[in-house]
């Protein structure tokens, strides 16, 4: 069913993309009345001829504007040069470039957490000029809460960037193990309670105890990503749900308090209940595992739930994804411990170095629009996570393969309730330092000593670009409630 659908929404993408090109918009009379796609391509058309540098991580992520660029030159006359980076260059080059004035670079993905920075490098244009101009203000609040509030797409309440990924985690389980009754006997009669999708962390180490102990080597109960690089965000969720701070009010670090000391305890206690060797897991041997049925429970990113389910199987960028053997046997709980961790994301951003700035824009725009982000979204390669309301209601996408609306409504559920990674200036040493912490502990050292010897980094941070400065942009960035530490984010009423 996931092929055949995946085929149908491959039809009605070209047939989508055929129509655009005859559909006739206003756009200059103020702010756009029809499709803000259509409002974009319109206005685009007097810069035909032009180029535009769109920096976007290489691989897999940059499949997507790969595909979408061509139909964008197709309707515009606009062509767009994908430039691809690693993941930290995109956060040092293209900084480099504003810096030393050279202008290379367009349009740019920037995670939320490294916006600060670019902000107070003056290195992004305020996009509200050009909203106002040529963005049907409806598609404004289309976007989920979560993903247009302060410290995401907008900074000191000026926006600076399209809201692109909704990165969050979820956790997988296999159905058909958590539904087993002679498990859920056993369960029940070593640990005194039912055999339950896990909402909390305790509920989900019990859970890969009884079936590591039961199952492996043929099975685990449970596989993270715990490899250097972005160990962070699979603190940075729990950590908040347990109550934890990252700064006391004189911005000294708190993340080796009680509740970071044995959260990170905890989490060298569950690699215990884990594939032998998982310290060094990376999103390819999760991946892989899960994939081939070797594991009952996973945390991690939106599109896995879309492999798992196989679709898009038949996609070539996917040739490298194994094949799924856990079909039909998926389900979904937000990240447990009340707090799932926000992890990455990505906006769409105008480089103040630009020299096209209007026609950057008027892409990034189109690209994040209602109707051509849900194509972008269900495309089983992008890498594009749903982020929309239109997106998790959407008819089309409820019906991709058997249980997509349950995913769709986790995704959501866990987005809401979920928690930023630290977006103030200096967040990427600041989270770094943290990773090197995990790390350290995975390895065999003290988790206390880890986290002390982070924590310092932390303070040696905060000198070093002023602690009142860095006080002040976190009481901003604290003005976003995903952003505030706590067991329960307090939504606003909309």
């Amino acid at each position: 069913m996931s092929t055949r659908m995946f085929r149908i929404f491959s039809a009605l993408l070209a047939v989508a993309m055929l129509l655009g090109l005859v559909v006739p918009v206003a756009y200059a009379q103020g702010p756009c009345q029809g499709s803000s796609s259509q409002c974009a391509v319109e206005a685009a058309k007097q810069f035909a001829g032009t180029t535009i540098n769109y920096v976007r991580e290489a691989g897999l992520q940059a499949q997507d504007p790969l595909t979408m660029a061509p139909i964008w030159e197709k309707l515009t006359g606009i062509k767009v040069n994908v430039i691809e980076l690693a993941y930290l260059d995109m956060y040092t080059k293209p900084l480099q470039d504003h810096l030393t004035g050279g202008g290379a670079y367009d349009a740019i993905d920037l995670s939320p957490m490294w916006m600060q920075d670019y902000v107070n490098a003056g290195a992004l244009e305020p996009l509200d000029p050009y909203i106002q101009k040529y963005m049907n203000p409806a598609d404004m609040e289309d976007f989920l809460p979560v993903y247009r509030s302060e410290g995401v797409m907008k900074i000191n309440g000026v926006t600076y960037g399209l809201f692109d990924d909704g990165d969050v985690f979820i956790l997988y389980y296999r159905k058909d193990l958590f539904e087993d009754e002679t498990n859920k006997a056993e369960f029940k009669a070593k640990y005194g309670y039912e055999l339950v999708p896990p909402e909390t962390e305790q509920q989900m180490y019990d859970a890969a105890e009884f079936f590591t102990n039961k199952y492996a080597p043929e099975l685990y109960g449970l596989a993270m990503q715990r490899i250097e690089g972005q160990a962070y965000s699979w603190f940075v969720g729990p950590f908040s749900g347990r109550g934890g701070q990252f700064f006391d009010e004189n911005m000294k670090a708190t993340i080796n308090s009680e509740i970071g000391v044995q959260l990170l305890t905890d989490m060298v206690k569950q690699n215990k209940v884990m594939p032998p060797g998982v310290e060094k897991w990376g999103f390819m041997e999760v991946l892989s595992a899960w994939m081939d049925g070797k594991v009952a429970m996973i945390v991690t990113w939106p599109p896995i739930g879309r492999w798992s389910a196989g679709y898009g199987d038949t996609a070539k960028q996917l040739d490298w994804v194994p094949a799924s053997k856990v079909v039909g046997k998926v389900g979904y709980m937000p990240q447990p411990g009340g707090r799932p961790t926000l992890a990455g994301g990505f906006n769409m951003c105008v480089s103040a170095s630009s020299n096209n700035k209007e026609a950057a824009y008027l892409f990034i725009q189109w690209m994040t629009s209602p109707d051509i982000s849900l194509q972008r979204v269900m495309l089983p390669f992008a890498l594009r996570d749903p982020y929309r309301l239109s997106h998790f209601n959407s008819p089309l996408y409820r019906s991709a393969w058997p249980e997509a609306g349950e995913y769709l409504d986790t995704l959501k559920k866990a987005a809401m309730a979920g928690q930023y990674e630290l977006g103030i200036p200096g967040a990427r040493e600041y989270m770094e330092a943290i990773d090197n912490a995990l790390t350290a502990a995975y390895a065999g050292k003290d988790p206390k000593e880890a986290l002390d010897e982070a924590a310092a980094k932390w303070d040696a941070i905060t000198e070093r670009l002023g602690v009142e400065n860095q006080k002040k942009a976190y009481e901003q960035w604290l003005k976003n409630p995903w952003n505030r530490l706590g067991p329960k984010v307090e939504v606003p009423t909309e």
